[in-house]
């Protein structure tokens, strides 16, 4: 069984930065890997995925240019770079693991190992 652990969300303002990690038990994993938010009375939406080997690399529209997403094999993790922070980014973020593709799905139901979520609050 694989465990994914996110850690790093909180409180910030708007335009303020976070970065999120999301560290894996299982080495080596060489899966596809992403990020989705769900936000209070809203369905869970995909933000950003990434490749085994980081050659390949999706966003959201509404994150494009303010959000990176990477990630360190050595480490098992998995980061997601934030800045210039909205009110609207507040979320519970989750990250999670594809393993049976290499196209860097933006759905939901194609991952199959997830974390527990950390909170994102974007204070106006």
């Amino acid at each position: 069984q694989v465990q994914l652990v996110e850690s790093g969300g909180g409180l910030v303002q708007a335009g303020g930065s976070l970065r999120l990690s999301c560290a894996a038990s299982r080495r080596p994993f060489p899966y596809d890997m992403g990020w989705f938010r769900q936000a209070p009375g809203k369905e869970r939406e995909f933000v950003a995925g990434i490749s085994w080997g980081g050659g390949i690399k999706r966003y959201v529209d509404s994150v494009n240019r303010r959000f990176t997403i990477s990630r360190d094999n050595a480490k098992n993790t998995l980061y997601l770079q934030m800045n210039s922070l909205k009110p609207e980014d507040t979320a519970v973020y989750y990250c999670a693991a594809d393993s049976q593709s290499s196209a860097v799905s933006t759905s939901e139901h194609e991952y199959d190992y997830w974390g527990q979520g950390t909170q994102v609050t974007v204070s106006s």
